[in-house]
């Protein structure tokens, strides 16, 4: 099945606010019909990176089968981490950039790694506020759910 997931993050007053993400998963069925999920959540304290990863770990882990997925973000540090191949120099170098640093937000691009296993992810980069409609959507569902009230714990924060 082929799937398309938009991701954004948000973060007020990065690295020390609240903020949150927002993915849209879609797919068209055998007869043709579009189906689509919104998916979004904010925390208390994060980072506008973190919540960048997580949007694209939600619309993964929400796929309950192998799929063949375009995922789409503004984040060019997730798709270049994909793209630019930086995720296999971190593996190589046990979690350590080039400049011999740790990774940061290791728990994140673990649990992203394990989301995709099964699939065929191709990431895709966008410019962000560029008014690209399922991009902009994903903004809103970032910024309400960082907004909004019942905050999450970012707990490697």
């Amino acid at each position: 099945m082929k799937v398309t997931i938009f991701t954004d993050g948000a973060a007020r007053g990065n690295p020390d606010g609240p903020g949150g993400y927002g993915a849209v998963v879609q797919y068209v069925d055998a007869k043709g019909t579009l189906h689509e999920r919104e998916y979004s959540a904010g925390y208390k304290k994060t980072t506008n990176n973190r919540m960048e990863l997580m949007a694209a770990i939600a619309g993964l882990e929400a796929l309950t089968k192998p799929c063949e997925v375009e995922l789409i973000s503004d984040s060019k540090y997730l798709v270049d981490a994909f793209n630019q191949h930086w995720i296999d120099g971190w593996l190589k170098r046990d979690w350590k950039n080039s400049a011999n640093k740790p990774v940061k937000n290791i728990d994140l691009w673990k649990r992203l790694l394990e989301a995709k296993k099964q699939h065929k992810v191709r990431f895709i980069w966008v410019k962000g506020h560029d008014g690209h409609p399922e991009n902009e959507r994903c903004d809103k569902l970032a910024t309400s759910a960082a907004d909004g009230q019942d905050l999450l714990d970012d707990v490697a924060l």
